[in-house]
Order: structure tokens, then sequence, then C-alpha cells
């Protein structure tokens, strides 16, 4: 009986004490990364804007060849839906929705996973003029994960995680561009 209360209770502080930690934990990120394309600013946003695009640079789009895709409206508008599906638990399913657009600056999106967890993220991708023939282009990926779930942050580098898929995506889409 003593060796099970202790225990309860070596659990109690145990788990109280990462309650506490998680309260000084962040709970946001951002990870952004960028690239100089050698193209007018006008001809990059006009080829990034279209979510559909995403399917020939994103290497999240590329995981999986025999995932479902679904688009709902009008590509390059606010409103529009880009959904897929996939067996594959590293793919899942979501959709992505295009929340804002500053036409030639900015495009803001909404990331919304269904599975294999549910989740929400806004992306953005920006361009900005180097000069006339070259562009800069950055892209973002945000989370939130609410207390007491941002303990995990210490344990996942999402600037890792995340970073590498937004690198090799924006290096895809260098080699598209500049062709």
């Amino acid at each position: 009986m003593k060796i099970a209360k202790k225990i309860l209770l070596s659990l109690a502080i145990l788990i109280a004490v990462l309650l506490l930690v998680a309260l000084f934990t962040q709970k946001d990120y951002v990870v952004e990364r960028e690239i100089s394309i050698n193209k007018p600013k006008k001809e990059v946003f006009d080829y990034i804007k279209y979510l559909k695009n995403q399917n020939e640079y994103s290497v999240w789009a590329k995981m999986d060849p025999a995932m479902k895709k679904e688009f709902k409206g009008t590509d390059a508008t606010v409103g529009f839906v880009s959904a897929w599906e996939s067996d594959s638990a590293d793919v899942g399913q979501g959709e992505q929705e295009i929340k804002k657009i500053i036409d030639g600056e900015r495009i803001e999106t909404e990331i919304r996973f269904i599975k294999p967890f549910e989740s929400i993220a806004p992306s953005y991708m920006t361009t900005d003029s180097i000069d006339v023939g070259q562009t800069k282009v950055k892209w973002a990926f945000e989370g939130h994960t609410p207390y007491p779930m941002n303990l995990m942050l210490l344990f996942f580098d999402m600037e890792t995680m995340i970073g590498g898929d937004l690198e090799k995506g924006l290096a895809n889409l260098k080699v598209i561009l500049e062709k």
C-alpha cells in the first residue's frame, strides 16, 4: 500500500511539474523560409496565387501520388479551397483555403488538417522585388498549440520539421519559374 501511494504521489508531482512548465512554454510558432527567383515580381506572384500550382512545387502535395484532390471555387480568388485525402498517415486529410490576397504582394491561406489530427494553421506567401528581374519569395507557416499540449513544442522542433519542406518547395518553385 505504501509503495502504491509513493508511486501515485510521484506521478502527481510529475504531472504538476509538467503542467507548470507548460504555463511558461510558447504556444505559437512561425516558420519562414525565403528564396530569390530570377523572374519579375508580377510573373512570380501570378504563379503562386494559384493553389493548384502548389501541386507542382510543394513537397507535401507530392507525398502521395494516389492522394485524392478536390477543388472548390475559382482558383486565385478568396474563398477557393484545395482539399486532399490520402490513406497515408503522413498526408492524411485536410484542406487549404485562400483567405486574403493583396495583389502582386501576398496570398494568405488557412490550412485545416482533419486527419490524422485536427488543427488549423495560417500560411502565407509574399513577393518582394529585389530588382526588375528578380523577386524574393517568402513562404511561412504559423501554428498555435493550446495549453497544456504546447508542452509538445519542447520536443518537436517545428523549424526543422516544417522548415526543410518549405525550403525544398521554394527550391522546386525556383526551378519551375526559371525554366
